[in-house]
């Protein structure tokens, strides 16, 4: 019921953030979408039915680190970019990683997509399910043992907590 509740309460969200209107009668066209769309859709979103979602509460404390250390990341890969842009540093080595998916899930393998390819200076080429890797190409792959580790840190430190 939690689970329902709080996603009816996201797309809801993020119907008036569209809108960009808070608006009583705005809200309520979106909690009514919101509702039926979760309705309809409830054996992908939920699995047949909402099930509990086991430890929500150290997710959430979790996730302010996660996008803390997202931002620093999109930082880093934006000041990497500048300064090739730049000429200020040689553009040496771009080329293909093939970093190994691990434990993640299919909405982890999703997550460290986006968080890498949000960054300037990467982005993911390929995900090969049946060999377990995501190919991802970045504009510094000198040492492709220290990017996976880089990744893998990153994955360890502060995405498994949130988005497994």
């Amino acid at each position: 019921m939690k689970r329902a509740l709080l996603s009816l309460l996201l797309l809801t969200l993020v119907y008036a953030l569209v809108l960009a209107s808070f608006a009583p009668w705005d809200l309520a066209l979106g909690a009514v979408l919101s509702g039926a769309l979760l309705y309809a859709f409830r054996g992908f979103v939920f699995g047949g039915r909402p099930a509990p979602a086991p430890g929500l509460s150290r997710r959430v404390v979790a996730f302010g680190p996660f996008v803390w250390a997202a931002v620093r990341e999109i930082a880093a890969g934006t000041w990497q970019v500048a300064l090739v842009t730049l000429r200020l540093r040689p553009l040496a080595s771009p080329g293909m990683v093939k970093v190994p998916l691990g434990e993640r899930t299919p909405v982890g393998v999703a997550v460290s997509a986006l968080v890498g390819t949000i960054s300037p200076g990467s982005f993911l080429v390929e995900i090969n399910w049946e060999e377990g890797y995501a190919l991802i190409h970045t504009i510094d792959a000198h040492d492709p043992e220290a990017f996976r580790r880089s990744r893998q840190e990153f994955y360890q430190r502060y995405q498994r907590k949130v988005f497994p």
